[in-house]
C-alpha cells in the first residue's frame, strides 16, 4: 500500500475543505467587523445567560420566550432576538445581550404571567464585554503557546535524528490544518445556522489540537524507529512503511472516540450538541491530517519538491 505516493491528492482535499471555511469567515468578518471571522457568544462579546425551570413541567415554545424578550428590548437594553435552547423537558436556557437584575426580574415575572406557572431561576450570569475581550485574547494566546510548546517538544524528542526541526514544523502545519477546518466549519454553521463560538467551542478546539498532535507523534515515532532499522532504504519508502504500520492503530483509536461522540450527538442534550459536533469534526480532521498531511510534508521537504512545482515539463520534439 503506497499512501505517500498520492500526497498531492491529499493536499488538494485539505485545500478544498479549508477554502470554503475561509470564505465564510471572510463573509462574517465583512458583515460584523467588531466580532471578527467567527460569530462570538456572550463568553467573548459579553451578555447575559438566564436558565429557568417551569414548575408545571411544560417547556414553552422558543418563539414565545423570544417575544417576551423583544417586548422588553430598547435602544439602551438591547436584548432583542435572544438565543433560546432547551434544557431537558421543563427548563430553558436563554442567551441575550447584557441586562441588569431589574430587567431579568421583569422578564421572569412576564413568563410566569403568560405561561401560567412559577418560573424558577436556575442560573443568571452576566459577562462584561471587557471580560469577553480578555477571554478572546487568552484563547488566541493559548493556541499560540500550544503551537510553540509542541514545536520545541517534538524538536527535543527527535533530536537524535537528522532534521529534527522538520518533524516539529510538520506537526504544527498539520495542527494548523485542523484548526482551520474547525474554524471554517464553525464559521459556516454560524452563517447558516446561527451558531456562536463560546467557551465550549474553545475547549473543543484545544482538545482537537491535543488529539491531532498525539496521533502525529505516534506516526513520527515509528518513522524514527524505522530510520534506524532501514538505513539504506530511501526516505519516502521508510515513511510510507511507517504510516502503513501505524494505520490500523490510528484509525481504530480515533474511531472509538468518534463513535462515542456520534452517540452523544444523537442522544445528548441541545446544550452540548454544538460542542460535540465541533469535536467530532475536529477529531476526524486530526486523524486525516496525521496520516495524510504530516508525514507527506516530511517527504516533500526531504525531496525539496517545491523546486519543480512551477517548472514546465520540457516538450520533446519527435521526427516524423
Amino acid at each position: 500500500m503506497n499512501i505517500i505516493k498520492n500526497r498531492y491528492y491529499y493536499f488538494l482535499i485539505s485545500f478544498l475543505v479549508i477554502i470554503p471555511g475561509i470564505i465564510y469567515m471572510g463573509i462574517h468578518w465583512a458583515q460584523n467587523p467588531a466580532e471578527g471571522p467567527l460569530p462570538l457568544g456572550i463568553d467573548f462579546t459579553g451578555g447575559s445567560l438566564l436558565e429557568v425551570q417551569f414548575e408545571n413541567g411544560v417547556q414553552p415554545a422558543a418563539k414565545d420566550v423570544t417575544a417576551i424578550y423583544n417586548s422588553f428590548a430598547s435602544d439602551v437594553n438591547k436584548i432583542k432576538d435572544p438565543i433560546v435552547q432547551s434544557l431537558g423537558t421543563d427548563s430553558i436556557s436563554v442567551k441575550s445581550k447584557a441586562m441588569d437584575d431589574a430587567t431579568k426580574g421583569l422578564i421572569v415575572a412576564e413568563m410566569e404571567k403568560q405561561f401560567g406557572t412559577k418560573a424558577i431561576v436556575l442560573n443568571f450570569t452576566s459577562v462584561n464585554p471587557a471580560v469577553g475581550q480578555e477571554v478572546a485574547r487568552a484563547a488566541a494566546g493559548a493556541v499560540g503557546m500550544a503551537a510553540i510548546a509542541i514545536l520545541f517538544y517534538i524538536w527535543f524528542a527527535f533530536r537524535s535524528i537528522q532534521h529534527a526541526f522538520r518533524y516539529g514544523t510538520a506537526a504544527i502545519i498539520a495542527m494548523l490544518h485542523d484548526v482551520l477546518v474547525v474554524l471554517g466549519i464553525e464559521a459556516i454553521l454560524g452563517v447558516t445556522l446561527g451558531w456562536e463560538a463560546d467557551s465550549l467551542f474553545l475547549t473543543a478546539l484545544l482538545t482537537v489540537i491535543g488529539f491531532s498532535v498525539h496521533d502525529t507523534i505516534v506516526v513520527f515515532d515509528r518513522i524514527r524507529e524505522n530510520l534506524t532499522i532501514y538505513r539504506k532504504v530511501d526516505f519516502e519508502t521508510v515513511v510510507n512503511h511507517s504510516v502503513v504500520q501505524t494505520l490500523d492503530r490510528s484509525i481504530n483509536t480515533q474511531l472509538t472516540v468518534m463513535f462515542t461522540l456520534f452517540a452523544m450527538v444523537l442522544f445528548g442534550g441541545d446544550t452540548i450538541k454544538h460542542f460535540v459536533i465541533i469535536l467530532l469534526i475536529g477529531v476526524f480532521s486530526g486523524t486525516f491530517s496525521s496520516i495524510f498531511n504530516a508525514s507527506p510534508i516530511l517527504v516533500v521537504w526531504e525531496n525539496k519538491e517545491w523546486r519543480t512545482w512551477f517548472k514546465r515539463t520540457p516538450i520533446t520534439e519527435t521526427n516524423a
